[in-house]
């Protein structure tokens, strides 16, 4: 391995016989009361009208894509598994992946055939679930550089493929995206998107829409000149690259760009808000999920934190990152821009899901795109023109005292700003966020947002940091500590109109995991100390749980199977930045390591041990 994995270590400091550490009090955190006051936002609505999916198809039982539909819901429509037979819901079958580290993908199902791609070395298993045991089909393994595992942020994850048009395209840690025809299982195409001499790793799972594969890079920890790009969907030929930082002319900025705010408003903003050439390694990597609205003709897709976490060593707001940008999807050129965090501290980055529905909001139906940051706040934003129309807190939240609707930039508590040399403690959210990439799933029935997050806080000490291509570029120690209440995880049942929670339910360890939820009122999700489970959507209601090898990280999915019958899927392995302690390889005593993550999670091994395997569930039949 060229370097040393950026999750081991990145200061010296190491913590003998580590005990947990204590949570942050609710004294220090303030109220959703206190935040809304600040804000001064409309009313929740008078009557309940659940959204709606914004132009999601007719559900045909399968799992095509990790999002499950273009308006990313998760949402299944099939009614076999109910809150009254869940208890009945037992292993069909299972498969082992043959590789121990963190498995964040979703199981794919298309034309009774199930996909998985597995963490590094990126293997690809179709298997016939026509069959007794879901034999294989096929195996392709891409045989990426090893030296990307050197140069993995956070675990060498990845987040899962997508079948189109008789393809499985996917990508891998050392920055290709490759399409696999799903008959034969040989390479249609591979195309060579990162460069891991610079850093760059890919760790997303790509978008196909109208003939288009959009992927963009990791490695924000990196130094990397973040991009997104789209390729050809029947060649793999590159169409277009847009990057986040930068002149107009490369972040794909023309005269059809026309953001909300007069703060993102200007000539060259990608450059003119950072120290001269700092955008060129400044972060900004598009590694989490990317949208299409075939109504309005846009993708969206967040943009990650910028570079280094030393935010004193790059003055300015730092455009385009930590935020989300609509653009054409044929030609990559930006249609508006919106910053979560201008010029972010604390990692926050911009790049989790977005959920398309269209809902009333202020008297009327909105096109609104729903998304929970990393910065603690729920963001419904009209999908049009990137106009916030509400922003409220989900998880506990001081960084911040609100979002300022009239300009659109969060409110800075004084408080917990960091500072060259200083050690700031008690931030909340920490800076895996709130939550962090694993997706919420929407149900239209409910009209709920299921939302898997985090409870966590931290201390953080600025350091100086020189940038060197394709190694670590942070400048920060950060140690990590659980929220208010000690519990570090949470499921919250979020109901966007009313912009509040419905239930939550609290876990030990962080929510990693995403959410799927069906027509039969249950919400899936896994834990990180291996137990998949099922609660009551309209309750939060523990109905069913199952204890599986490892912890979970990935993306449970529920599809219809040859036999007509409902199955849930989910892959465990746990692993990624909150579980390298386990993955690792890492010192649970160097409470630093892993981005100072290991200073929370130290407890992880007495619970799980590294693992990954397949499981699909069914009721008896």
């Amino acid at each position: 391995m060229r370097i040393a994995a950026l999750m081991l270590t990145l200061a010296p400091l190491v913590v003998a016989a580590q005990t947990m550490p204590s949570p942050v009090p609710q004294s220090e955190i303030f109220t959703r009361e206190e935040i809304g006051h600040a804000l001064a936002a409309p009313t929740p609505e008078a009557g309940h009208t659940a959204p709606s999916i914004a132009n999601a198809p007719e559900d045909d039982g399968q799992w095509t894509m990790p999002s499950k539909n273009y308006a990313s819901t998760r949402f299944s429509s099939l009614t076999e598994i109910t809150p009254s037979n869940v208890k009945d819901l037992k292993p069909d079958f299972s498969f082992s992946l043959a590789v121990n580290k963190g498995q964040e993908a979703a199981p794919i199902v298309a034309d009774n055939t199930m996909y998985v791609v597995t963490a590094y070395p990126n293997i690809v298993y179709a298997l016939d679930l026509t069959k007794p045991g879901a034999p294989l089909k096929w195996v392709f393994a891409p045989k990426p550089a090893p030296a990307s595992q050197g140069l993995a942020c956070c675990d060498v994850v990845n987040r899962g493929g997508t079948v189109s048009n008789g393809k499985y395209i996917f990508n891998t840690l050392d920055g290709q995206t490759i399409a696999v025809d799903v008959k034969t299982g040989k390479a249609v195409w591979r195309t060579q998107l990162g460069d891991i001499n610079r850093g760059e790793t890919i760790t997303m799972a790509p978008l196909v829409a109208k003939g288009r594969v959009y992927v963009g890079d990791s490695g924000g920890e990196m130094g990397v000149h973040g991009w997104i790009v789209a390729l050809d969907e029947n060649s793999g030929k590159l169409l277009w690259r847009g990057y986040s930082t930068g002149p107009d002319a490369q972040v794909l900025i023309g005269p059809n760009f026309k953001p909300h705010y007069p703060g993102d408003q200007g000539k060259d903003l990608g450059v003119q808000s950072w120290p001269p050439q700092a955008w060129e390694i400044g972060g900004g990597a598009v590694w989490g999920w990317v949208n299409y609205d075939p109504e309005l003709d846009m993708i969206y897709h967040g943009v990650g934190n910028p570079g280094p976490w030393n935010n004193e060593q790059r003055p300015g707001d730092n455009k385009w990152t930590a935020g989300i940008f609509a653009r054409d999807p044929a030609t990559g050129a930006a249609r508006w821009h919106y910053q979560y965090s201008p010029h972010d501290e604390r990692d926050y980055d911009g790049v989790n899901e977005q959920i398309l529905l269209d809902m009333p909001f202020a008297g009327k139906m909105q096109k609104v795109l729903i998304h929970p940051d990393r910065d603690g706040y729920v963001y419904v934003i009209e999908r049009n023109t990137g106009t916030v129309l509400s922003a409220d807190p989900f998880a506990p939240v001081n960084s911040t005292k609100g979002i300022d609707l009239q300009t659109g930039r969060p409110i800075i508590n004084p408080a917990k700003q960091v500072k060259l040399g200083e050690t700031v403690r008690d931030i909340c959210p920490t800076a895996s966020g709130g939550k962090d990439w694993n997706p919420s799933s929407f149900s239209p029935q409910t009209g709920l947002l299921y939302i898997p997050h985090e409870n966590i806080c931290m201390d953080w000490t600025s350091a100086e940091v020189n940038y060197i291509a394709g190694t670590p570029y942070v400048g920060a120690l950060v140690l990590m500590k659980p929220g208010p209440g000690g519990n570090r995880g949470e499921l919250t049942a979020w109901d966007p109109v009313q912009r509040r929670p419905a239930w939550t339910v609290k876990e030990n360890f962080p929510l990693w995991s995403g959410t799927v939820v069906t027509a039969g009122d249950l919400v899936f999700y896994g834990t990180m100390d291996g137990w998949f489970k099922a609660v009551n959507a309209r309750t939060g209601d523990l109905l069913w749980r199952y204890k599986v090898d490892s912890g979970i990280i990935s993306q449970p999915i529920s599809y219809r199977g040859p036999d007509g019958h409902q199955y849930i899927a989910v892959l465990s392995g746990v692993g990624g930045w909150a579980g390298a302690v386990v993955s690792g390889p890492v010192d649970p005593r160097d409470g630093s390591a892993a981005l100072g993550m290991v200073n929370v999670m130290s407890d992880l091994p007495k619970y799980t041990t590294a693992g990954g395997a397949l499981y699909v569930f069914s009721l008896p039949h």
